[in-house]
């Protein structure tokens, strides 16, 4: 993956609570789900005394931003050289020399229930993600059944006229509802996200992964022995902006790009592991 994806990645990156309270649309309303709008045409006696209205599609205000939402998985502040730490970071270190640092993130310590926690806005008890899908049981808060009662913000969006699109590991859904019978109603796409390219458990072979295309388990697109999931992740989010864009360009896009390398060490590509090796031996022998 060249410098110029991982900046073209990383450039957008927003935390979506700015874009809260989103506005009221001037003719849809600001309840979710947004009502049918009304008919303000006219129905005659005949075609000639009729004037239609035919329902128009939902819009985003004008100069709405696009938000690329990017979440490391097991990486904290003191892990990048933008924080001080000894993992060299240019495109981040970039970002932010342009940009706002945000210091207080808060995570669960487990990957389901930050994720639910940041996908929804809202306390990871209160939407049944206490702990891992993999460990849920049946209590109240532990369950790993997101609630209907609460929306993710690709849902919000989305039913305010953005594109939207997941990457990476999701780790949302309840791993007995993973398999290619679904349900799918707690999969990206039916959790607000229109695209998902990605891996459902918390884990995943990174040269060799069980890979999802929205509702279909499909192969690696790769034989190569240079094959790795995070750029071929980068790769498929860049190539769905740029599709929106060059289709759409007026519709803004949410995207959720969370990549699975950093979930498991082994899982981290050899060469950049090397890279950061020396960082490490004079923190050793120092």
């Amino acid at each position: 993956m060249t410098s110029q994806a991982i900046a073209f990645l990383t450039a957008l990156t927003l935390m979506f609570s700015s874009l809260l309270p989103l506005p009221a649309w001037a003719d849809y309303g600001d309840k979710l789900p947004l009502p049918p709008a009304p008919f303000k045409g006219k129905i005659g006696l005949t075609y000639k005394e009729s004037q239609p209205d035919f329902p128009k599609p939902i819009k985003a205000p004008e100069n709405a931003p696009n938000v690329l939402l990017v979440l490391l998985d097991d990486v904290g502040f003191g892990q990048t050289s933008t924080f001080g730490g000894l993992i060299d970071t240019p495109n981040l270190d970039r970002l932010a020399e342009s940009g706002l640092r945000y210091n207080q993130f808060h995570t669960t310590a487990i990957c389901s229930a930050t994720r639910a926690a940041l996908l929804t806005g809202r306390n990871h008890h209160s939407v049944s993600t206490g702990t891992i899908t993999e460990l849920a049981t049946g209590y109240p808060g532990y369950s790993a059944i997101l609630p209907r009662s609460a929306a993710t913000i690709a849902e919000v969006l989305r039913d305010y006229g953005h594109n939207t699109a997941a990457f990476g590991k999701w780790h949302n859904t309840p791993d007995y509802e993973t398999s290619a019978a679904g349900p799918f109603d707690r999969w990206p796409t039916g959790l607000g996200f229109e695209y998902f390219y990605g891996f459902l458990g918390g884990d995943t072979n990174q040269w060799s992964p069980a890979l999802v295309e929205n509702t279909q388990h499909i192969q690696k697109p790769s034989n190569s022995p240079d094959y790795h999931l995070t750029p071929d992740l980068a790769d498929h989010a860049i190539k769905w902006i740029r599709t929106q864009q060059a289709i759409a360009p007026e519709k803004p896009f949410f995207t959720y790009f969370a990549t699975g390398a950093r979930t498991i060490v082994v899982c981290d590509r050899v060469n950049l592991a090397k890279k950061e090796k020396a960082h490490y031996e004079a923190i050793r022998f120092s």
